[in-house]
Formats: structure tokens, C-alpha cells, sequence
């Protein structure tokens, strides 16, 4: 589609959502739809910004673009596909993401011009000692980096490193991020998956979802700016003794998605994380705060007991699953061992024990088994009350539904209340924005139909991809 011609293109569609019994009473919202901008290189990140634009990074191009939601011009900002070691190769490794993450500090216009972006820069040729059985695995490094803006020319300059020695992978690599006011101030939160350890080509890493020394499977804390002592690791983080690491917590799988809302002034950072075969969960992101993985699954209810997070059918891995994810032996007694374990607040998809003992078992054997999941990803909060009932609600999107999600949060922000499905389409979305008068919603969609097996791509059946769609609320 040309770019010039987008805001003349408009797609009158109307969807009623698919509504859960809770919310049958309320009347079906209607939408119009349009295609902003499309056949951008894997956008990865949007926002929607201060300055009245919208934000968005592609994965693949590894370049921050800036649109204009009125008519879909768009201009490149930052590119910073030179900053890094590898080339997008069919013969060589892709990270999952490329250019992930990225927030715009809350005062980006009155005085604080500053714009934070994650990357994966390197990739590693030596894997050492983390791959036990054989040289297996993908290594990267991903990078974390402060921008200056300048509201003349538009352009980002003089970069800050945060860090760049966060673990990477072709698989599970997380790679969002949020800004969120805890306890007084605002601070960096930064997911990082646990590298897909224990499965596919990495299925001999070993996984450290669970250990604090690791990177590995956590969510990250930083300072907005270095402190006194040059240090851009708070003071205060939980973990580390005389010098703190940016660990905040710690047993995610691959948490895609990170917002937060503001309930009764305070805030509730809400995270996305996938599940293997079953359970993608909506948790609570909190200080010193243990999410189970790999050692739970979802709600501690059993339905994994004597399985894994993970599996394959090479025999010379450990244990019955042939993966160096650990058996889990019962889910219910281990929530009771760690320390400061808490469940989701919503699993998607929480198959009962026997479905899932069938799925392991065709997987180990070498068969193709195939389970139901929603894959999300980003997060957007609906804070607004421009559309009716939608109030604190968590708008998620999903990657293998092809559709948005929204989640009707309780008073206390501490519950999923009512569930309902909106925008099906062939699609992957991968994440979501919302107009300040809450009258717009911004989706992102993916070029590629897959990125996990890892990372595998095939964008043969997908509709409007690399695309940003508005979809723009109807009054009745």
C-alpha cells in the first residue's frame, strides 16, 4: 500500500467481541478500520508519544520510526543497524527480536528529552561452558541505551549505555520495556526471557530462570539517569550483596508485554508471559517476587506434575523429557518452597494433566503434537473512559489468535473480572497503543507467521503485515 495513499484507504469493519458470559449484557463496541502504514520491517514497539506521534521500532531494520497518526508519514529517527556484529543470513543466526524495547521518559518535552531502546548487538561464537551436552545453543548480547532527542531535527543522539552484556538468544529473548513510578521515583523495568534453555536448538543450555546470578528469565530494574556514583543499578534493588545487581524479579519464561496502571495513585506493573504448551499468564510485577518458572507453570494446580517446561526427542538430554528443564515432580508442595512465589492473576489455556502428559509424550517420540496458546505479547493499559465498561482494563495482544484481548481488571487492579476478544483477523499482533483520549487503538502486526522453533518465519498466510491499523471507536 502507498504510504500517501493510506489515509484514503479506509476499511469500514465492524466487530462485535466475542464476549465472555460476564460481559454479555454490555452492548457489542464498533470499530472502523484503518491501515496507517503497512510493509514495515517486523515492528516490534509502539507508543504512543507526547509530542502526538507514534513511536514504533522495527526488529529487523533496527530503526526507530516516528508517524504521524493523521496521515502516516513516517520518518527514521534512530538506526543502529551498524551497531552490531552479524547480518541477516538464512545460513546463520537471528536473534528473536533484533530491536526490541523502547520508552519515552515521562517528561520527554519539559526538559527530559530522553528515549531508552533495547538491541541485540553481538553475537557469540563461543558458547563455553553454559551448553553441557554438545555446542549447542545461539548466544547474543543485547544492549540497553539512553538517547537524547532533539525536537528540531527529530533525530536521536549522543547514546548512553545502560548496559550491554544482558544474555540473548535466538529464542526467549524477552526484550521489553517500560518506565514506571515506584516508591517516589520513575525507574527502567526490562524483561529478559530465559533463552529458550531447554528447548529447540538451544535445548542443552542449561536454564536459570530460578538463579539470581543469572540474567536469565528476569525482569530488570535500572535508574532513568546514573546515580552519584555513575551506577544506572538503583541502590535498593533486592538481589546482590555489597554491590546490587538489576535483578527486581525473577522466574519468567518470556514476558513480551510490561505496562502499568495507576490505581488509587500508585502503580501496577502488569507483565505478559508466554507458557510452553498451555498457561501463558498476566502477572503482577513486583519487587523480590518469584513467578515460578521453570519449577511451576502457571497456577500452581498440578497439571504439570511429572512433566516439563520443555521437551524434545534427542535421547542423550537429561531426564524423560530429554531437556535440561527440570521435571516437575508437584507443583502445589514446591509453591509452598519458594520464596515469595506468586500466581498469575489470569492463565490462558490451562490444559488439564492428561492433555498435556499427550503432548510431551508425541514430542518426545519425534511426533508433531498441537496445542492451543495465545502467545501474547504487548501490553497497553485503557485508563480511559471514553469507551464505555472498558475502565482499567489491560488490552493484550496475541500472536497466534490474531486478535486483542481486553481484560477487565478489579477495583483493587488485583484480579481479571471479564474477558473479551476483539479484531480477529490472520494476523500476528505483537503490540498495542492507545490514543490520550482513548478513542483509538493502535496495532502493530508481524511480517513473519512464526518466531519460535525457534524464530522460524513464513509469512505465505498473513494479512496486513508489518503494519500499524488503527481502529477508531464508534459512538452509538
Amino acid at each position: 500500500m502507498s504510504l500517501h495513499h493510506s489515509k484514503f484507504l479506509f476499511n469500514f469493519f465492524f466487530f462485535s467481541l466475542a464476549i465472555s458470559p460476564l460481559c454479555r449484557a454490555q452492548q457489542a463496541e464498533q470499530f472502523e478500520k484503518r491501515i496507517l502504514v503497512d510493509r514495515l520491517e517486523d515492528p516490534w514497539n509502539i507508543i504512543y508519544g507526547p509530542d502526538d506521534h507514534l513511536w514504533v521500532t522495527e526488529s529487523k531494520s533496527y530503526k526507530v520510526l516516528r508517524i504521524n497518526p493523521e496521515n502516516g508519514k513516517r520518518r527514521t529517527v534512530l538506526d543502529v543497524s551498524k551497531d552490531k556484529n552479524f547480518e541477516r543470513s538464512k545460513n546463520k543466526p537471528w536473534p528473536q527480536g533484533g530491536l526490541m524495547g523502547m520508552a519515552l521518559h515521562p517528561q520527554l518535552l519539559l526538559g527530559f528529552p530522553y528515549i531508552y531502546v533495547a538491541y541485540v548487538h553481538e553475537y557469540i561464537e563461543s558458547q563455553g561452558e553454559d551448553a553441557p551436552i554438545g555446542n549447542q545453543g545461539n548466544y547474543f548480547k543485547t544492549k540497553l541505551v539512553r538517547y537524547t532527542y532533539d525536537q528540531q531535527d527529530h533525530t536521536l543522539s549522543d547514546p548512553q549505555v545502560i548496559t550491554d552484556t544482558i544474555p540473548g538468544s535466538n529464542d526467549h529473548n524477552g526484550g521489553r520495556m517500560l518506565i514506571s513510578h515506584i516508591d517516589g521515583d520513575y525507574y527502567l523495568i526490562y524483561s529478559v526471557g530465559d533463552m529458550g534453555a531447554g528447548q529447540y536448538q538451544n535445548a542443552a543450555r542449561n536454564n536459570h530462570a530460578q538463579d539470581t546470578n543469572y540474567y536469565e528469565g528476569k525482569i530488570l530494574r535500572f535508574n532513568l539517569e546514573p546515580n552519584e556514583e555513575g551506577s544506572w543499578i538503583p541502590k535498593d534493588n533486592p538481589y546482590g550483596n555489597e554491590k546490587k545487581t538489576a535483578v527486581w524479579s525473577i522466574g519468567v519464561r518470556n514476558t513480551q508485554g510490561l505496562v502499568a496502571i495507576s490505581i488509587e495513585g500508585k502503580d501496577i506493573i502488569y507483565g505478559s508471559d508466554h507458557g510452553p504448551f498451555s498457561d501463558d499468564e498476566i502477572n503482577i510485577i513486583a519487587r523480590r517476587t518469584n513467578y515460578g518458572h521453570p519449577l511451576i507453570i502457571g497456577y500452581a494446580d498440578g497439571n504439570y506434575d511429572g512433566l516439563a517446561a520443555g521437551v524434545t526427542d534427542r535421547n542423550e538430554l537429561p531426564g524423560i523429557w530429554n531437556t535440561t528443564y527440570p521435571q516437575i515432580n508437584n507443583e502445589k508442595e514446591m509453591s509452598l518452597k519458594l520464596q515469595n512465589f506468586k500466581e498469575p492473576i489470569h492463565s490462558f489455556y490451562p490444559l488439564d494433566q492428561t492433555s498435556l502428559m499427550d503432548i510431551l509424550k508425541k514430542e518426545s517420540s519425534g511426533e508433531s503434537a498441537d496445542w492451543e496458546s495465545v502467545a501474547h505479547s504487548g501490553i497497553a493499559a485503557y485508563s480511559s473512559e471514553a469507551i464505555p465498561y472498558w475502565q482499567h482494563s489491560l488490552l493484550v495482544t496475541s500472536l497466534n489468535q490474531g486478535c486483542l484481548y481486553r481484560l477487565k481488571l478489579s477495583k483493587d487492579g488485583q484480579k481479571v473480572e471479564k474477558v473479551s476478544k476483539l479484531f480477529e483477523a490472520a494476523v500476528r499482533y505483537r503490540d498495542v497503543a492507545v490514543s490520550p483520549d482513548g478513542l483509538k487503538i493502535y496495532l502493530i502486526t508481524d511480517n513473519s507467521e512464526k518466531t519460535s522453533g525457534p524464530s522460524e518465519e513464513n509469512p505465505q498466510n498473513l494479512k496486513d503485515k508489518g503494519a500499524v491499523i488503527e481502529y477508531r471507536y464508534k459512538d452509538q
